[in-house]
């Protein structure tokens, strides 16, 4: 038998549940897509000028391990500002290859062998999988839709164990949009400091938040030292193909992530670093006129499914909705593939962000009000169709 030389911990990893329908619609005529959470919206022009400008500059070489100074120094300024958070820039933020890469970075330089990691779900389908190549254990923690998938304090306390090392948190969250408040994250907080363990706190899209601001569980009394701080210029700025993101943190930590970053990956992109240097500096009236826009989708898409059947709850931040389905009678993953193929729209079936997403869809509105009317008008004929009875769905509820 021909050897394998594939490692086990990768031959496990499933293909990404997301991917795995966009790349089923990219294969077909006239479909609208809700699944991949990408902003329909161009890079503001003066971002994409800055970086143009720096090309003409001749800034084109390697940048510092860590990004350029004046980045880091505009982040820290800028966290400050705006999210009451403390970081230097020379020792505490790390710029990296878009969030993701911060998040892999954060976990290689934390765990050993067999650590356990609490992932809030429903959650990104990359956690629990970086989780893994890292080379802990990932310990599902699932939030439940009857407290608008918030995870309470007692739910974290029955999981942690002796092994666990972190907990994945991630407000606004994707795939939900739900926004934890100040009394929520401190009473999460409490468990964190009395088991003494990491937060990765995922805050992609904090400036993304509709009715209260976003809150970083870092700014709370004890916890700065404890916390991971990840973020980027992804999906607030529509920065998603420049690849940019960072990281803060202790000290210790930071440093840790930089050595594997400088081994792994040298530096993130230097025209990139100057286009988020603009966006920082002269970009904050495009966020929000972004925001406006999809607060306003948010609005429609929220009404449009409540009223076809589809029970949804009013996210409080991102660019997503979670609707149930359960009223099909069918699972997620049937569910999304026959409106792919009946009515040619793309959502991403609830079961791949975990167990508990079982039963409901995702579906981003980060596209244009003309394309969610027909979208939706679309989704409409699908769930009449489709649509049991009352007696059916007890009956199913019961099995």
């Amino acid at each position: 038998m021909t050897r394998s030389y594939l490692a086990k911990n990768v031959q496990s990893l499933q293909p990404s549940g997301i991917r795995k329908f966009f790349d089923l619609a990219s294969k077909m005529d006239n479909v609208i897509s809700l699944g991949v959470g990408e902003p329909d919206f161009v890079t503001p022009w003066n971002v994409i000028e800055a970086s143009y400008h720096s090309l003409e500059q001749g800034y084109t070489a390697y940048t510092a391990n860590a990004g350029l100074l004046e980045l880091r120094e505009e982040i820290s300024s800028y966290l400050s500002k705006e999210f009451s958070l403390s970081y230097q820039a020379d020792n505490q933020i790390l710029v990296t290859v878009g969030a993701s890469q911060a998040i892999d970075l954060a976990l290689r330089s934390v765990l050993e062998p067999g650590d356990e990691v609490v992932v809030v779900e429903p959650s990104f389908v990359s956690y629990s999988p970086a989780v893994t190549l890292a080379g802990g254990k990932a310990i599902s923690l699932s939030a439940s839709a009857e407290n608008e998938f918030k995870i309470q304090a007692e739910q974290l306390e029955e999981v942690i164990t002796t092994k666990t090392k972190a907990i994945v948190l991630c407000s606004p969250n994707n795939p939900t949009g739900t926004v934890l408040n100040r009394k929520e994250l401190e009473q999460i907080a409490a468990v964190v400091e009395k088991h003494d363990v990491l937060v990765i706190s995922d805050e992609i899209y904090a400036e993304l938040s509709f009715e209260e601001k976003a809150m970083s569980i870092a700014s709370i009394p004890g916890m700065a030292e404890r916390t991971i701080v990840v973020s980027g210029f992804s999906k607030a700025f529509a920065m998603t193909g420049w690849r940019l993101g960072y990281a803060c943190g202790p000290v210790e930590i930071i440093d840790a992530m930089t050595k594997i970053h400088q081994y792994t990956m040298m530096c993130a992109p230097t025209m990139a670093q100057y286009g988020a240097l603009e966006a920082l500096r002269n970009g904050m009236e495009s966020v929000e006129n972004m925001k406006m826009s999809y607060r306003q989708r948010r609005n429609y898409v929220v009404n449009a499914l409540n009223e076809m059947g589809l029970s949804c709850h009013v996210p409080g931040g991102a660019f997503y909705v979670f609707p149930s389905i359960k009223e099909t009678g069918m699972s997620s993953e049937e569910f999304a593939q026959r409106l792919l193929e009946e009515e040619r729209v793309a959502v991403v079936p609830g079961h791949v962000f975990g167990e508990s997403g079982e039963g409901y869809i995702r579906c981003s509105y980060a596209t244009s009000i003309k394309q969610l009317g027909v979208a939706l008008q679309r989704m409409a004929r699908f769930v009449e169709k489709h649509r049991i009875s009352d007696r059916d769905i007890e009956v199913t509820n019961q099995q």
